[in-house]
């Protein structure tokens, strides 16, 4: 059968647009790079082949184009596809290490260039791999002078959506002080509920301002979620 007489809930690439790489067989990601199969053979059959011809995915990754072409319904196109994906692949693993955090004064240095110098107010968020590798460093809210919105749902959803395992987050005080205000201390104890809901690490909550920084105390943030368990 062709892939595109499957219908569109099992074909490789809609299930892979909808539902993830993850969610796909090896055959069926090779068969989302071949595009098509041949007479008589569906682009995952033709994907199954080529990597029984191969030995295994390794064996695969490792071939040159023109071995491909030993497999019938493969020709130049196709070969070359895969054999670019795969050497993307090694080119990506063999890049500069990311940057990496391994305490809170990593986050500080991470987090300050996005938030040093700015007369308003700015949320910033980093995510981290399980390892403490950056994924992603961005500003996710701007507000006024004296005070940002935290957005728990929003960084929750970032987070996830770059397939990380930590965050933390930092903001601005313009008016260069270190003192957290009560709407940072129970932003800070809503982060921690709901990074624990979801699996996630947090790591901190900072105050940065132009010439220092400050995280938000555990034991604080702790008494709030104490004294809001009390009277809920």
């Amino acid at each position: 059968m062709r892939v595109k007489d499957l219908p569109k809930g099992d074909r490789p690439r809609e299930r892979l647009m909808s539902s993830g790489a993850a969610a796909l067989a090896d055959r069926e990601l090779l068969a989302v790079l071949l595009g098509s199969g041949f007479r008589g053979s569906s682009a995952v059959d033709l994907a199954a082949e080529v990597i029984a011809h191969c030995g295994d995915l390794d064996g695969l990754g490792r071939s040159e184009p023109h071995r491909l072409l030993a497999v019938r319904g493969v020709g130049p196109a196709k070969a070359a596809r895969v054999a670019a994906a795969f050497h993307l692949v090694r080119r990506a693993e063999a890049g500069p290490e990311r940057e990496r955090i391994t305490s809170t004064a990593d986050l500080a240095h991470l987090a300050a260039p996005l938030l040093r110098g700015y007369v308003h107010e700015r949320l910033v968020v980093v995510v981290c791999d399980p390892r403490g590798g950056v994924l992603r460093r961005s500003v996710l809210t701007e507000g006024g002078a004296d005070h940002t919105t935290v957005p728990i749902r929003e960084v929750i959803t970032t987070v996830l959506a770059c397939g990380g395992a930590a965050f933390g987050v930092a903001h601005n005080h313009p008016s260069g002080s270190l003192e957290p205000s009560a709407a940072d201390v129970a932003a800070t104890s809503r982060l921690i509920e709901a990074a624990e809901t979801v699996g996630l690490r947090f790591l901190d909550h900072l105050i940065i301002t132009s010439t220092a920084w400050r995280r938000i105390p555990r034991a604080i943030v702790e008494d709030v979620g104490r004294n809001r368990g009390e009277t809920s």
